[in-house]
């Protein structure tokens, strides 16, 4: 690794450490020449993850467009952000390990409803009438009526 400030390619490792849930790693330099100290990150060179919408176009994933839908359902709800950001990263994880490069962006909304409806139903309701385009008060009927009788049981 070259120096920033000398530009010479002698430095020393001094100290190593896991950042970003360990997806990174930071390591401390000591430049053998200048003796200046600098520092340096590491991050796992993923694939881009495509999204397939609707309309057949590509376009890539973007974890902040779920944590954003997320965050509008679960507006004025006991829904903390902790919880929010826990269903971005475990629906993040399940697209990374289940998709190679592609994944539609139907599926995105399933795994994220899926999710959510065991956090908060209202939440859900809000979600699924945005996703799934609902028209009139039938559809959310439509939706309830599972979640009612699997709450009979």
């Amino acid at each position: 690794m070259r120096c920033p400030y000398c530009r010479v390619d002698n430095d020393k490792v001094i100290d190593t450490r896991a950042c970003e849930d360990g997806f990174a790693v930071r390591r401390r330099r000591v430049c053998q020449t200048c003796g200046r100290r600098y520092t340096t990150q590491e991050r796992l060179e993923e694939a881009v993850m495509k999204v397939v919408k609707k309309d057949a176009g590509r376009e890539p994933f973007e974890r902040e467009k779920i944590k954003f839908g997320l965050a509008k359902a679960c507006w004025k709800r006991p829904v903390s952000e902790d919880q929010i950001e826990s269903l971005v990263a475990a629906i993040e994880t399940e697209i990374y390990t289940d998709f190679e490069n592609e994944i539609e962006s139907r599926q995105i909304g399933q795994l994220i409803m899926q999710r959510l409806a065991d956090v908060d139903q209202v939440a859900y309701v809000r979600f699924a009438s945005v996703y799934r385009e609902f028209k009139d008060v039938r559809d959310f009927v439509d939706e309830l009526e599972p979640m009612l009788r699997k709450a009979r049981h």
